[in-house]
């Protein structure tokens, strides 16, 4: 991390405010990567799960070149439309082949498939498999919506789910039509299937990345307000070992 970033604390959770995105990317890899050591010497292997999305371009360029032993690393992700295929060009299986399954070849990807003919039968094996795989470390960004992973407000911050189906917000919605994933608001899926909060928040390290001016009041809404259902992210002020990163474009609106 460059000297030139600054930390804060709200509540358990540790907020770094970094001049560039270069820097963030850097710090973010870093934290990883020590985390993925640190299941290497616990169990000889890791799993880690993995989010997508334009803010995590940098940090997922980083990650593959990191010096890692990837054949001992099994990949999970935090969500999936629902009714898109593995090729579809949104997907996020497709995207996580592409940006990193592809280019580091990892003990295993588990893919989460949107598009399987029983979703609650999909939820029930992916749950196994995050009990299986154990991963020690996730990896999040924060919706222009305060959503985590898929969980748009108001989330479910108390579900025993590990996994579930949800409805997805218009904003939600609006930002993968601005990012380009989608042509337009209507080619966006109505629902997806997500890791819970609660799930994504149980595991010991959590790296969070959420740069750009266009999440500054989200951000501000999730650090500076009350920690509530209806800003997703707030919830991230409660877990411990969870480290959000932000530039000085996203935290441009905090107290």
């Amino acid at each position: 991390m460059s000297a030139a970033a600054t930390r804060r604390s709200y509540g358990s959770l540790e907020v770094v405010i970094h001049p560039d995105l270069d820097d963030l990317a850097d710090a973010a890899c870093a934290e990883a990567v020590a985390a993925i050591a640190a299941d290497f010497a616990r169990r000889g292997e890791a799993a880690i799960v993995l989010a997508t999305g334009n803010s995590q371009l940098g940090f997922l360029e980083r990650l593959c070149a990191a010096d890692l032993d990837w054949s001992r690393i099994s990949i999970l992700h935090l969500d999936e439309y629902v009714g898109i295929d593995a090729d579809h060009p949104a997907s996020f299986r497709r995207y996580l082949r592409e940006h990193v399954v592809d280019k580091v070849a990892p003990k295993a990807f588990y893919g989460l498939g949107g598009d399987a003919a029983d979703l609650s039968a999909e939820c029930a094996r992916y749950r196994a498999l995050l009990k299986a795989c154990d991963p020690q470390l996730c990896v999040m960004g924060v919706g222009e919506n305060g959503h985590l992973a898929f969980n748009d407000p108001p989330a479910d911050f108390s579900t025993t789910a590990v996994v579930h189906e949800v409805e997805l917000d218009r904003a939600c919605r609006l930002q993968q039509v601005g990012e380009g994933h989608f042509p337009d608001f209507d080619s966006v899926p109505t629902r997806a299937l997500s890791l819970t909060v609660p799930a994504m928040l149980s595991m010991p390290h959590l790296v969070a990345i959420a740069p750009e001016q266009r999440k500054a009041q989200v951000i501000a809404t999730a650090l500076d307000g009350p920690i509530s259902p209806d800003c997703p992210a707030s919830a991230l002020r409660q877990a411990a070992g969870a480290v959000l990163h932000l530039d000085e474009a996203s935290a441009s609106r905090l107290a």
